[in-house]
Formats: structure tokens, C-alpha cells, sequence
């Protein structure tokens, strides 16, 4: 008896990583970007607006997050956290911290880099190890 196996739907490896200072010198380079255009549009003015480049800034992380590492979460969340408080949250130039909003736009951040890397590495797991069934005739 022949049996057939589509060589195609084996076991596929899962593909590298990238290092993690390419993942944080992407997601710095993307926040800027990002934080610039806001200013340029106008919406960083008012405080409430800034909550929308909050909401950019963390789907920029998510996908930033699918490149990378889980060690580089945490790096990538604060690299976007810093370039929005430095830039959008107070007068240009000023690092600070406001108790009462901070941890929870960091919070925020990093939550969104690691669901992006934990999606990423999942998806990538499930594609690599797809079962291979025989094809049963009988049946």
C-alpha cells in the first residue's frame, strides 16, 4: 500500500527573533515619527489628545512587540513611554513623572508589547508544529 504525505504541511521552523536593540531602535524610531505627526497635526495641545497618541503609541508597541523577545518588552514600553512624556505630555524637554498617570500609560505600553510578542510567538509555534496526520482510506 502507497501512502501519501504532503511534504509541504510538515514541521516548519520557527523563525529567529530579531535582537532586541533592532526592536527598541524601532519602536524609538516609530515614536517619534509618531509623537512628531501628532504635534504637527495639532493634537498634542490638549491633555485628552494625548490619550490618543497613547492609544498609537501601544498599537505601534504590539506590532513591534511581534518582531522581538520577551526581554525586550519592557524596554520597548518605556523607550515609547519616555518619547510621549517628553514630547507630548508636558513642555518639550521635560522628563517627568505624574503619580497619578504614568504607571498607568506604562502599564498600558507594556501590556501592548507583550501581547504582541506573545502573539507573534504563538502564531509562529502553531505554524511550525502542525501535526501530520496520514491519510487514512478507511475512513
Amino acid at each position: 500500500m502507497l501512502e501519501w504525505w504532503d511534504i509541504a504541511k510538515g514541521a516548519r521552523a520557527v523563525p529567529e527573533p530579531m535582537a532586541t536593540p533592532f526592536v527598541w531602535t524601532t519602536a524609538c524610531s516609530g515614536s517619534l515619527v509618531l509623537v512628531i505627526t501628532f504635534d504637527l497635526l495639532g493634537a498634542l495641545d490638549r491633555t485628552g489628545l494625548a490619550l490618543a497618541a497613547l492609544s498609537a503609541l501601544s498599537v505601534l508597541a504590539a506590532l513591534v512587540g511581534t518582531l522581538g523577545r520577551f526581554v525586550a518588552a519592557p524596554g520597548t514600553a518605556v523607550l515609547c513611554w519616555a518619547l510621549l512624556n517628553v514630547f507630548a505630555a508636558h513642555p518639550t524637554g521635560e522628563l517627568s513623572w505624574a503619580g497619578h498617570r504614568d504607571p498607568g500609560w506604562v502599564a498600558c505600553l507594556l501590556a501592548a508589547a507583550l501581547i504582541g510578542t506573545a502573539t507573534a510567538r504563538v502564531w509562529y509555534a502553531r505554524a511550525a508544529y502542525r501535526r501530520l496526520s496520514p491519510f487514512d482510506g478507511a475512513s
